[in-house]
């Protein structure tokens, strides 16, 4: 059995006084020590309050938050009482102890060094009770601790304290002390655990009940619904610093126009409402993506100096019901507390979109919010000064009430620019740059149609780490360049090393280049390479489209056909080169492009002998309110079908026929092109087009259309 002892402290004018075991040394009642009770249940307040304000405080944070931090706080509470239970009843037990008095507690350390040694360990009790030395035995079975007087000297000897079971489990030592004759008696003391259970139950009820009210509290208090999850997100400028003006917006002037008037209206209301003129209520812009949409959003927040909110269409979408809507109505609560403001809505057409149009009928949350935002933007009181400005690049799928006069009177179309927008663009983009004096701005914007100006801001930036990683001092063309191809073809990687895989390749991209040097209608090739690039292209040919085609997409039958005919020039050339059983996949991509076209012509552009009608319409998305066909059907007979799929092949069977023949009749210009190619890995098209001109006579084309 394990030896324990516990170390007593001696009374000399209270023998019977004892002590338990495992019971802290300070408990003893001296004058020193006595207050110590008092400042413990003191402690256990403060700690108490403490962690009841810590997890308050805790609850400013998420929901998530909150919950975790009252779950911790309550352990933290429940750790505490449990511990304190255990002091709390033996406080309770030596609360009826005599205080000593001052002479007792200066009672000679010697004296306590002596008695320390007569403590007894559970085995030394059992064999003093065999061999008849116990006098008396008392057993207090709930803190576990039998006091002992032996029989040397009952009137003087102090009782020693011996370490036993609780809980009743003392049979064995009760059974030796009636063998040996023994005086023996258990203690009654006070169970004080259900008091204790129920009071830190009690408590612990009180705390989180408290918790849970302040949260309440607080998400009512910020006008959001649940858990503030209806507040509006929208970001709040009172005077929006964007950074941006409209010089710093170009290539867009015609919509620059449109929006200064709403400048003017902020800035000088009274001329319009002067005359009875009302400005509309909303702006709409409308383009693809990157052309400066947001920009001009920004432009117009720094150069009103008003309030400014901005907030994306996602933002009103959450997963609880009625979130979307009440966030609408916070936001337009905080628009008229401000106004006159700008009220800007990014992405509209998330938020937007047509009503009606999903398939099963079923409540749609996004159909509330976007009826709240019909009745806060056309319940508002005349000229008001709340201003939204809206931004979408898919204007066909926003909900006919959304563009009603009244809400949105007026849409801003924001398309790619052209030519002159480009070089002013990248005039604006270049300011900031160091850009060598080689380097014309008219050249990258005439190599550049169908970019955006997004994606002219990242050709320039793109260009000045290329020139930091080469450790230039300034922007050369040659980065230009670069970056050209890398935004349309992707990484340049290492060049081929395999001499069979290098030739056939540069056959393949030979092909492309010069169907479309030869075909009249072609765009005019701008370069070709074998240098592989980053998604699998082994090589490519780069053309510039004419600026009509890009501007104002009129593209002549002529033009579709030759683009087809270029399109299958690496197929053709191979074919010629190769042989039909040595043909590769890399031409799956120019095919599939070859039978898109092929089909629009027929079904489309009515430019076939089926006659000039549309079979097929441009969209068919049953989840836009525009047709409710699932996919694989279509609006015409399964006879007609079959003459279409016939007219599809006809044409480009007859398109890869005249490549052939292109290819067939060149057979060694085509021979000397690809040598050149695999040399220098890289052609430019005027010195391709130089090295055609020394074998066969180049078509006269229609130069491209640069701009006025």
């Amino acid at each position: 059995m394990t030896r324990a002892t516990t170390r007593k402290m001696t009374k000399p004018t209270s023998p019977k006084s004892q002590m338990s075991i495992g019971q802290p040394s300070d408990l003893k009642h001296s004058p020193q020590q006595r207050p110590r009770r008092a400042s413990r249940l003191s402690r256990l307040g403060a700690i108490s309050v403490g962690t009841l304000v810590a997890t308050i405080l805790l609850s400013q944070g998420g929901i998530l938050g909150q919950s975790a931090a009252i779950a911790q706080a309550t352990a933290n509470i429940s750790n505490q009482l449990a511990n304190y239970s255990t002091n709390s009843q033996l406080i309770a037990q030596n609360a009826d102890t005599p205080e000593p008095s001052e002479a007792e507690t200066q009672a000679p350390a010697t004296e306590t060094n002596e008695t320390e040694e007569e403590s007894l360990s559970y085995g030394e009790l059992l064999r003093k009770i065999d061999n008849g030395e116990v006098e008396t035995v008392s057993l207090d079975q709930v803190n576990g601790v039998a006091s002992v007087v032996l029989k040397a000297d009952p009137s003087e000897a102090d009782p020693q304290t011996v370490k036993i079971f609780a809980n009743d489990k003392n049979l064995d030592l009760q059974e030796r002390l009636q063998a040996n004759n023994v005086d023996w008696d258990v203690e009654k003391a006070t169970d004080n655990s259900a008091v204790t259970s129920f009071v830190t139950t009690a408590f612990i009820g009180m705390l989180i009940i408290f918790a849970m009210l302040m949260l309440l509290r607080k998400s009512a208090a910020s006008g959001g619904g649940a858990m503030s999850f209806g507040k509006s997100k929208a970001r709040f400028q009172m005077e929006a610093k964007t950074g941006v003006m409209f010089n710093d917006v170009a290539g867009i002037d015609e919509a620059k126009e449109e929006l200064q008037e709403v400048v003017t209206f902020l800035k000088n209301p009274e001329r319009f409402t002067a005359i009875g003129a009302r400005i509309p209520k909303g702006v709409l812009l409308v383009g693809p993506p990157g052309t400066g949409k947001t920009l001009l959003a920004k432009a117009i927040a720094g150069e009103a100096g008003t309030p400014f909110f901005s907030i994306s269409g996602s933002e009103f979408v959450e997963m609880f019901v009625g979130v979307g809507a009440s966030r609408v109505r916070d936001l337009f609560k905080k628009a008229k507390e401000s106004a006159p403001c700008i009220v800007f809505i990014d992405e509209i057409d998330a938020v937007g979109r047509q009503r009606g149009t999903g398939i099963g009928g079923g409540n749609d949350e996004r159909e509330q919010t976007l009826n709240q935002l019909l009745t806060e933007m056309d319940g508002f009181e005349g000229n008001s000064g709340i201003i939204v400005i809206a931004a979408t690049n898919r204007p066909d799928v926003l909900d006919s009430a959304l563009l009603r006069p009244g809400r949105f009177d007026r849409q801003v179309t924001v398309d790619l620019p052209g030519y002159k927008g480009r070089l002013g663009i990248l005039e604006v983009h270049a300011r900031d740059k160091k850009i060598a004096e080689e380097v014309k701005m008219e050249a990258i914007a005439r190599r550049t149609p169908g970019f955006s100006g997004a994606q002219l801001a990242n050709l320039l930036n793109e260009a000045a780490i290329m020139t930091a990683r080469r450790r230039k001092d300034a922007v050369t063309m040659l980065e230009v360049n670069d970056a050209i191809d890398r935004l349309t073809m992707g990484l340049s990687l290492t060049p081929l090393l395999d001499s069979k895989k290098k030739r056939l390749v540069a056959y393949h991209e030979v092909g492309h280049a010069l169907t479309a040097t030869l075909s009249k209608h072609a765009n005019p090739l701008n370069k070709v390479t074998i240098i592989p690039r980053s998604g699998g292209v082994g090589g490519f040919a780069s053309f510039l489209p004419k600026e009509e085609q890009v501007d104002d997409g009129l593209v002549s039958y002529g033009e579709i056909v030759d683009q087809l005919v270029v399109a299958l020039g690496g197929r053709a050339a191979e074919e010629v080169i190769f042989g039909h059983d040595e043909v590769t996949v890399g031409a799956s991509s120019d095919i599939q492009q070859v039978s898109r076209i092929a089909r629009q012509m027929v079904t489309r552009f009515g430019m076939s002998e089926l006659g000039s009608f549309a079979l097929e319409s441009e969209n068919s998305q049953p989840f836009l309110g525009q047709s409710n066909l699932m996919g694989g059907g279509h609006e015409y007979s399964d006879e007609l079908a079959n003459k279409i799929d016939q007219k599809v092949r006809e044409i480009a069977q007859t398109s890869l026929n005249k490549a052939i023949e292109i290819i067939s009749n060149n057979r060694q210009l085509v021979d000397r092109l690809v040598d050149t190619l695999i040399e220098k890995e890289t052609i430019d098209g005027d010195e391709f087009r130089d090295i055609v001109s020394e074998y066969t006579q180049l078509p006269e084309k229609v130069p491209a259309k640069i701009g006025s």
